[in-house]
């Protein structure tokens, strides 16, 4: 299952944006830091109106979404990376997730202390950045001077990774979020993947504002926006708080209190669209009358290695799948009336399941 951590500086909304996410009260919630100390684990499902859809057509009542896992790990502070605060304990959370989501305060309230005594997001997330860069710089320093004598004996996978690791340290020296596909070839893409550090994973900013703020965003928004599109990250403006008041409410009741604020969709919602966006995942489906299943792939994965998700005999036996894409049989309205239009078709190994492909595996143990 997908980890995604959520981290920021104490105060910031983080466990306020957890417990919407849960839609439940078991992350405390307060004004002074470190407020939360062991991290807070809840698996969220990813909304896709879809199901709804295909479970009314193969008639039944079993929905089975796909789901990510937050994790709301306790508020950072200048020093982490020395042990300040809390420090090194959080760090460690930081490095088993796949994404991160940064909570950058974007609002101004005098009774919510802020940790630096002032709000500016850019000094925010620069805070951040630069602790999990230098935790990271820490560790890379360890693994070199590992492999040192390796590689000046010229063994070829010492020398390679050192090379790696002299990248690495460049890079991270300038505090920012990196991309690795940007800046090493595939054999040493292999070697930085390994090094599972902070800094290299994906992260969606999300600017907490006010109610009043929602729709529009405000000036704090507009800086994170323009830092972002110059870092290969994503914004999501949210409020925290709005989102936990949305959490206690029925789908009808949520959606007009959206509608008087002027948004189509909850914030919770885009920011859940945005982690698949940014890791670059798709969904395909099971359907029957048993149940409707989501299930989750990476972009470009080929029909036997969908096929493993679900079981991994499924690729093992792998034969032929039978596809169907979700609008034709929304279109069409049963399997029957789909082979009978000819929109259902079968599939080999080579083929890329597409994101709202409905399959039925054929396979043999």
């Amino acid at each position: 299952m997908l980890r995604t951590g959520i981290v920021g500086l104490p105060n910031v909304g983080k466990s306020t944006l957890f417990n919407a996410l849960t839609s439940a009260k078991n992350a405390q919630s307060a004004n002074y830091p470190f407020c939360t100390i062991e991290p807070n684990v809840g698996v969220v499902n990813v909304p896709d109106e879809r199901l709804d859809i295909l479970a009314k057509l193969c008639k039944t009542d079993v929905i089975i979404p796909t789901a990510i896992e937050f994790v709301d790990i306790a508020g950072l502070v200048k020093g982490a990376s020395k042990g300040e605060g809390l420090g090194n304990q959080f760090l460690h959370n930081i490095r088993e997730v796949d994404a991160i989501i940064q909570v950058v305060r974007c609002f101004d309230d005098p009774n919510t202390i802020h940790v630096a005594g002032k709000v500016n997001p850019l000094d925010d997330i620069e805070v951040i950045n630069t602790e999990l860069a230098l935790a990271d710089m820490a560790s890379v320093e360890k693994r070199q001077a590992r492999i040192s004598k390796q590689a000046k004996g010229g063994d070829k996978a010492a020398v390679l990774e050192d090379k790696v690791l002299t990248k690495l340290m460049e890079l991270l020296s300038e505090g920012t979020f990196i991309n690795l596909k940007d800046y090493f070839n595939e054999d040493e893409l292999a070697v930085a993947k390994q090094l599972n550090l902070m800094s290299t994973n994906p992260v969606i900013y999300a600017a907490n504002v006010s109610e009043y703020d929602l729709k529009d965003g405000n000036d704090y928004t507009k800086q994170v926006k323009e830092y972002a599109a110059k870092h290969n990250a994503e914004v999501v403006l949210i409020s925290a708080k709005i989102e936990e008041e949305l959490a206690e409410l029925g789908k009808d009741e949520a959606r007009e209190y959206l509608s008087e604020l002027g948004v189509e969709d909850s914030g919770i919602d885009r920011m859940i669209k945005s982690v698949y966006h940014l890791l670059n995942l798709r969904t395909f489906i099971t359907a029957g009358e048993k149940e409707v299943h989501a299930w989750t792939i990476p972009a470009g994965a080929k029909a036997p290695q969908a096929a493993g998700v679900i079981h991994t005999d499924f690729e093992k036996g792998f034969i032929r799948a039978e596809v169907t894409a979700y609008k034709d049989f929304v279109e069409c309205g049963s399997y029957a009336a789909c082979k009978d239009k000819g929109v259902t078709r079968l599939e080999g190994k080579d083929y890329e399941v597409q994101d709202g492909d409905i399959v039925h595996f054929r396979f043999a143990v």
